[in-house]
């Protein structure tokens, strides 16, 4: 019953907005085009291309659109995408996620709004990010790689679903680097957050409805007190509790995020010395931090393996050179180890990686609203609470940025190509202050995944193209796509 009312209410309230007269951007001689959050819930496709679609017509660099009752821009300008996300952060700090202080894990989330907040915790949270602090972790990961690759060739019925395996494979990792490695488990992919995080990043229904009622009535949003991780609020933080616990006198080394998370409550209260600003670094803060890793790596890493395996099994050569070069690093090291300096040798899976993140790239979409009025290079004026679209997925396929955008190419990210790019054109983490702080973590689990896979298995040869993509507000996702894994000849 509550779920009909809430469509009835955002229903009326969205068909207003479209319906109402709104020349807003036209008055400001900026190019003004249909609400896309209309669009996005009556197509089939994801809100990156409908973005792309909208830019790909009209060829400006900024557009000015609406999601429901919020007024937007699309910029695809590099030096307006610049000033939003580096520049002017100060006016443009907030990524534009109303959330409820009910809701404890999104609350306390690294996307939150409240910037002192935010600075006390990416402060806290930058060193286990650090390159000696991955290197100490590597053997987490790898060990999760192994396990991995086992997991595959013990499953041929999941073989039929290989994004599954992979995705599988980012949520034990990342679960295992969070919590370390279960020495009773048989293997790291036995996993009891898997279903977990599947269920909170698929979509959804209700998600879509929560995420409409924040956009298009943010009253409405508060007063039913919506959350938009509640379902797994209770599990997560019992499970951290739980560990806190079990670990407290605990002395050996990991390296796993726990460490950092109890070295943070023996501290006591957090304290910014230049501000005064203080934080109680509780069970539920940091139960959010961990999730977070889950919600922002598993199915962001998973695609960018998932598109990169798709986009070889239709390139016999760049699958041959790619093999070539994990085999010389496996063979050079006469043993099936693998250390965390090994994959700074695999240059061209390096490329590889980075031309999946651009054809297909992680986030899709990437938002500031704008907390005081502004005035961006291209001289268009934004008013507080404007809400800064950067279309990713169109500025990474835009023919201005990379010639023939739709074709993959990882010799754009060779040694003496990549100095080509134009900055704020290459976007797979974001850029300036709020960038993605995994993004070396997630890196590392990428290669070390494929630099295992693809030394046990290879592609058949079979013509994979993803026309469109699910229906996501801000992900590229298309996990029903099949190619063949089958065990190589040695």
């Amino acid at each position: 019953m509550l779920l009909i009312i809430l469509i009835t209410i955002l229903s009326s309230v969205l068909l207003y907005s479209i319906l109402k007269p709104n020349n807003y951007w036209k008055k400001r001689n900026v190019l003004q085009v249909g609400d896309i959050m209309f669009k996005f819930m009556i197509d089939k496709v994801s809100l990156p291309e409908i973005c792309k679609k909208v830019c790909d017509e009209h060829k400006a660099d900024v557009i000015g659109t609406s999601t429901g009752t919020t007024k937007a821009l699309l910029l695809t300008n590099p030096q307006d995408i610049q000033a939003v996300l580096t520049g002017d952060f100060q006016k443009f700090h907030s990524r534009g996620f109303l959330i409820n202080q009910n809701d404890l894990l999104s609350d306390n989330l690294l996307f939150m709004n409240d910037i002192q907040k935010w600075k006390m915790i990416r402060q806290k949270l930058t060193p286990v990010f650090t390159s000696a602090r991955l290197k100490n972790m590597f053997y987490i990961m790898d060990r999760c790689a192994r396990d991995f690759v086992d997991l595959v060739d013990d499953n041929p019925l999941l073989k039929r679903k290989p994004y599954t395996l992979i995705y599988t494979y980012t949520t034990a990792a990342i679960g295992a680097s969070v919590f370390g490695i279960d020495t009773q488990a048989k293997s790291t992919m036995d996993s009891p957050y898997v279903d977990m995080i599947w269920k909170a990043l698929s979509p959804s229904l209700k998600g879509s409805l929560t995420l409409l009622t924040a956009n298009l009535s943010p009253t409405l949003y508060k007063f039913l007190k919506l959350k938009f991780l509640g379902d797994h609020e209770e599990f997560f933080i019992n499970v951290m509790k739980n560990v806190f616990e079990s670990r407290k006198n605990d002395t050996e080394k990991r390296h796993d995020f726990i460490e950092i998370c109890l070295e943070l409550k023996k501290q006591g209260l957090l304290k910014d010395s230049t501000s005064g600003y203080e934080l109680e670094p509780s069970d539920e803060l940091l139960a959010a931090q961990a999730f977070f890793f889950f919600i922002a790596g598993a199915d962001t890493s998973g695609n960018v393996m998932h598109f990169a395996l798709v986009e070889l099994a239709s390139k016999p050569k760049m699958l041959a050179r790619l093999h070539k070069e994990i085999d010389e690093v496996f063979e050079a090291n006469k043993t099936d180890e693998l250390a965390y300096e090994d994959l700074d040798k695999m240059q061209y899976l390096d490329m590889v990686v980075n031309e999946s993140m651009r054809k297909y790239p992680p986030i899709g979409i990437i938002q500031r609203v704008c907390t005081r009025d502004s005035v961006l290079p291209s001289g268009v004026s934004v008013e507080k609470d404007v809400l800064c679209m950067v279309p990713v997925l169109a500025v990474h396929r835009d023919e201005k940025n990379f010639p023939n955008p739709e074709e993959f190419d990882p010799e754009r990210f060779a040694a003496e190509n990549v100095s080509d790019i134009k900055k704020y054109t290459y976007l797979p983490f974001g850029e300036g202050s709020r960038h993605c702080l995994g993004a070396r973590f997630a890196r590392v689990q990428v290669k070390a995944g494929l630099a295992r896979l693809l030394r046990r298995f290879t592609l058949t040869e079979q013509e994979l193209k993803p026309v469109v993509f699910e229906k996501s507000t801000f992900g590229i996702r298309s996990a029903d796509i099949f190619y063949d894994l089958k065990r190589r000849d040695f």
